[in-house]
């Protein structure tokens, strides 16, 4: 890891809307999840409307799923792997799909690359002294994903927490950062 990381941090800040300017047609867009899911990166991934004909996926998210609303199904093609409330619309009129899998094979299937992530938006907590950021409240098919990803994007929120264990992903392997302070999402 490169050991001047606070130039390379500085240099890959940017705001939600710029982070995404050089997304095209045809994306696969992995989304983090659950409580980590990266609004200020969901929300400008949405009212970029030069991103067409992209597959999001993602398992469970707490945030309002606006790519899965009927307005934008010729935009965004959504693909669950798990059903929540906010997406169960959109999969029961079938503008979304349901990939049933166990929650254990989902590493596998983006490291064996049986299904490609061209770009992941996740959310990170702030570097440490060192460079890394952890996952926080969301490493479970995250860490993989940004691991997958030809490009990962990560939302720097100073709420989220750092967790311990195999759960960080040093400034290197970034390619845009976001920083923002939202409160981190909670099931309702």
């Amino acid at each position: 890891m490169s050991s001047n990381w606070k130039e390379v941090y500085s240099d890959k800040i940017h705001d939600a809307e710029s982070a995404l300017s050089f997304l095209g047609n045809g994306r696969r867009i992995f989304i983090g999840s659950g409580a980590a899911e990266p609004q200020s990166l969901v929300r400008a991934l949405v009212a970029n409307t030069s991103v067409h004909d992209a597959e999001i996926v993602h398992i469970l998210t707490l945030g309002t799923a606006p790519y899965a609303g009927p307005e934008l199904s010729k935009r965004f093609r959504h693909n669950a792997f798990f059903i929540g409330t906010n997406v169960r619309d959109s999969i029961g009129r079938g503008d979304a799909d349901y990939t049933p899998i166990f929650l254990s094979e989902i590493p596998r299937l983006f490291r064996k690359k049986h299904m490609l992530i061209d770009v992941a938006l996740i959310q990170v907590s702030e570097p440490d002294e060192h460079g890394y950021c952890s996952y926080g409240v969301a490493t479970d098919i995250v860490k993989s994903a940004a691991e997958a990803a030809r490009v990962v994007i990560a939302e720097v929120n100073s709420n989220a927490p750092r967790a311990l264990g195999d759960s960080f992903i040093h400034v290197d392997n970034i390619t845009r950062m976001v920083p923002c302070d939202d409160p981190l999402l909670e099931a309702k």
